[in-house]
């Protein structure tokens, strides 16, 4: 049971390898894949994710774009932050920093789940200025139930804390039918190889440490009450089966931010982009285009 993830152990069927590198950004080595040619995509996976979880959809964007993916603070092969910097406008900086190193300037911000929080967070605290931010199943209200709440957030900040926690968490998950039961937990269902790299990763004591540190702390309250400054055209792409993020929160969602529209995908669940990532590059492809600004629609007719 490793304690942290080894590029030279555990890097050698990772998806899209060829695309990765080491930056150092911000205080932290980021591990990052980039490809392709063309305006900025900038890819922001969720907690307990990695940039695995882009395989399918990073390959189909590069043929247009220059594809961005890191795997976040505590991810995978990336640093963890200190404890007190594991905030959503914490993250948004950090992820700031290694944009301004890679001198990226993404046109386009995609999103799963706790990183379409982190995407709108750039947004509107200036580390990023796209023309539009894809949302998939993106996790970006608090949990609704007031009573619950308080607990939630206590108890994921003593298990953050914890040293063992990570450790016995990471030892539980030795047992395929506990990383099972966690992806069935999705409702999606997903490529053998991604469920291997998920089980790879929810072994690992630092990858599992790196996502209690962003629960612990995640205050999207914040978030919620600043939706209404945000400017960038949002789409807030959800899965219809997604046992995770209730579907119907998009809706709320859209009446807040200002610019945003909500499109649902029947049968999908919250790994909808591993799912179907063809279906996600041609939402991304439609929606894009009308987002771009005057001078570049009249550059691309001309």
């Amino acid at each position: 049971m490793p304690a942290r993830l080894d590029w030279s152990r555990d890097g050698g069927d990772w998806p899209n390898r060829s695309a990765s590198r080491f930056v150092r950004a911000g205080g932290l080595t980021w591990h990052v894949q980039t490809a392709g040619d063309g305006d900025d995509v900038l890819l922001l996976h969720g907690t307990g994710a990695s940039t695995h979880s882009w395989r399918g959809l990073f390959v189909a964007l590069s043929r247009d774009h220059r594809v961005i993916a890191p795997d976040l603070p505590g991810h995978a092969f990336t640093d963890p932050l200190p404890y007190g910097r594991t905030t959503l406008p914490g993250m948004a900086e950090a992820v700031g920093a290694l944009l301004k190193k890679l001198g990226a300037r993404p046109r386009i911000i995609v999103g799963h789940s706790a990183g379409a929080a982190i995407a709108i967070r750039m947004a509107l605290d200036g580390h990023a200025a796209p023309d539009a931010i894809v949302s998939l199943n993106g996790a970006l209200f608090p949990i609704s139930n007031s009573f619950a709440r308080p607990f939630f957030v206590g108890a994921a900040k003593l298990l953050a804390l914890n040293p063992l926690t990570p450790w016995l968490f990471a030892l539980r998950a030795r047992d395929p039918v506990a990383v099972r039961r966690l992806l069935d937990g999705t409702g999606s269902e997903i490529d053998p190889l991604d469920e291997e790299i998920y089980g790879r990763l929810a072994t690992t004591t630092s990858h599992v440490s790196g996502a209690l540190g962003m629960m612990a702390g995640w205050d999207l309250h914040a978030l919620e009450d600043d939706l209404s400054k945000l400017e960038t055209p949002l789409l807030l792409v959800v899965g219809e089966a997604d046992a995770m993020v209730p579907p119907g929160r998009a809706a709320g969602v859209a009446r807040l931010a200002k610019n945003a529209r909500v499109v649902c995908l029947q049968g999908l669940g919250h790994l909808a982009h591993e799912e179907a990532p063809g279906k996600i590059h041609a939402l991304i492809g439609e929606f894009a285009p009308k987002t771009a600004a005057p001078e570049q629609k009249a550059a691309a007719h001309g």
